[in-house]
């Protein structure tokens, strides 16, 4: 069984997407959001600055910049949680099904991509740096650096781990046997991925044609998804992205804000830089795990159609279709 096919494993009626799509959405937006609520009530004089914060950001109300990266990585830690609840009991299948169409998850895998996107991360702001050294502020204070990396490479990975699981695990399979084709959840959790992060204040800051480095992340990340059937890989560059980003530089009007190595004090604008990952990076990255995990048939991996197993899977799958949507 391929990567798609996973889901066939469990149960796919329209109402356990449905409810397990309100289980997620309250993990994550209601129940994960109470911990950073809580701790921005009590550092605010009262609920007139608090609202103030909440329309802007709770960072204004002077939280620590490691607690509260710690307390939004919480939110999604709580919405994996929710999610593998609801792959369990409501789809009733493994949660391995939604990691892999291997036996078992591959961790070798997500090390290797880690090793290779953290590598390329550094090497892309070493250039930076060298390039124009007096944008950036030397910003090295000992012990909030050294918690910021423990919060980061300890709980990072749920937060990445959630949206690739969500994203090109959950919706992919989802959207793959609903239409049984590849190509359709591809671009569709691509899309759907690239606007879940218009909300960043990048988008503000840059205007929305930075939406293509995420869309294009999204397709990157759908890609290997798709050609290496299983989300290791995605995983494992997804952690590497996002950790590379809270460590080592941050700026006052990017998502991350933390205590990290360097401050980037340049005037944020669009440039050729914003999408050499996009249409330069990305390709050397495929064609680097093509040769290692020596992918074949292209255009079947992502353009082929899915078809439901045969007779010994459908034991797995029950009659509960997602033709009854």
């Amino acid at each position: 069984m391929n990567y798609i096919q996973q889901a066939y494993k469990g149960k796919n009626s329209f109402w356990r997407y449905f409810i397990s799509f309100i289980v997620v959405v309250i993990g994550w937006q209601i129940i994960g959001a109470i911990p950073l609520l809580i701790t921005a009530v009590v550092h605010s004089k009262d609920m007139t600055e608090f609202r103030e914060a909440a329309n802007e950001n709770f960072m204004s109300l002077g939280i620590n910049s490691n607690l509260f990266l710690f307390l939004m990585i919480l939110m999604f830690a709580i919405a994996l949680a929710a999610l593998f609840f609801a792959i369990k009991y409501i789809h009733q299948r493994s949660i391995t099904s939604l990691v892999t169409s291997r036996k078992n998850t591959d961790w070798k895998r997500v090390f290797y991509a880690f090793a290779i996107w953290f590598s390329v991360s550094i090497m892309m702001i070493a250039i930076g740096y060298f390039s124009a050294p007096e944008t950036y502020t030397w910003n090295f204070k000992p012990i909030s650096f050294i918690i910021l990396v423990l919060v980061s490479f300890l709980f990072m990975p749920l937060q990445t781990s959630f949206e690739e699981l969500f994203f090109r695990g959950y919706l992919m399979q989802g959207f793959g046997i609903l239409t049984k084709n590849r190509w359709f959840p591809l671009l569709l959790s691509s899309a759907i991925f690239g606007l879940m992060h218009a909300f960043n204040p990048e988008v503000a800051k840059l205007g929305y044609i930075v939406m293509v480095y995420y869309i294009g992340t999204g397709l990157l990340l759908g890609i290997l998804t798709l050609m290496d059937e299983g989300t290791e890989l995605s995983l494992g560059f997804h952690a590497a992205n996002n950790i590379a980003a809270a460590i080592f530089v941050t700026t006052n009007w990017t998502v991350f804000q933390t205590d990290a190595l360097m401050i980037d004090t340049s005037e944020p604008s669009i440039s050729f830089e914003t999408f050499v990952p996009v249409f330069v990076l990305y390709p050397v990255l495929l064609f680097v795990f093509s040769k290692k995990y020596a992918w074949t048939n292209w255009k079947v991996k992502l353009f082929g159609k899915i078809e439901k197993p045969n007779k010994e899977v459908d034991d797995f799958f029950d009659g509960d279709s997602m033709l009854e949507l």
